[in-house]
């Protein structure tokens, strides 16, 4: 039931940001104080009975979420940005996209050796970019507690960059 709602607060917009694409609108979710409760709800559920001492975020939609999962979780929040957002000394982590590298940056004291952390952002495509942070998690001493979103696109098979990890999504298409 609830995932049934939290579904009819997505909206697919064709053709977004190129033709072909349909992009999954999470905006009337974000908008509703009812489906951001719902949601935080689902997204925690798997990890109440962890110990998490760090939600990460993944720019920039994973910081939506995120801070309301740390917040449900009792946890620090960080954020993982892209090249050049983050003062101070940072740590990066690049990755491959289907047509080129990436990068993701932290700040280098932002985790402690040891931190269990969990990693959320909104969607699960390829998985590249999920990877790519718990990569560089694990680079700075941080231990995967798991990842959750709020969209899993199945047919992407992100889950398959995320292999041996405890991987939670709210909504499946």
């Amino acid at each position: 039931m609830n995932n049934e709602f939290i579904a009819s607060c997505i909206h697919d917009i064709p053709d977004f940001p190129k033709k072909g694409i349909v992009f999954k609108d999470i905006s009337p979710l974000l908008a509703s104080a009812k489906a951001r409760s719902i949601t935080t709800e689902l997204l925690v559920r798997n990890f109440r009975d962890q110990s998490i001492d760090v939600v990460v975020g993944i720019e920039s939609r994973g910081f939506l979420f995120g801070m309301l999962l740390a917040d449900a979780l009792n946890a620090k929040f960080v954020m993982l940005r892209k090249p050049g957002k983050l003062p101070g000394n940072i740590v990066t982590q690049e990755y491959e996209l289907e047509y080129g590298t990436d990068t993701l940056e932290i700040q280098e004291h932002a985790i402690s050796a040891g931190d269990n952390v969990l990693i959320h952002d909104d969607v699960l495509a390829t998985g590249g970019t999920a990877a790519a942070a718990a990569d560089l998690i694990q680079k700075i001493g941080g231990k995967i507690a798991g990842f959750n979103f709020v969209i899993e696109l199945d047919f992407l098979n992100g889950r398959e960059n995320l292999s041996g990890f405890q991987i939670d999504s709210v909504l499946h298409y």
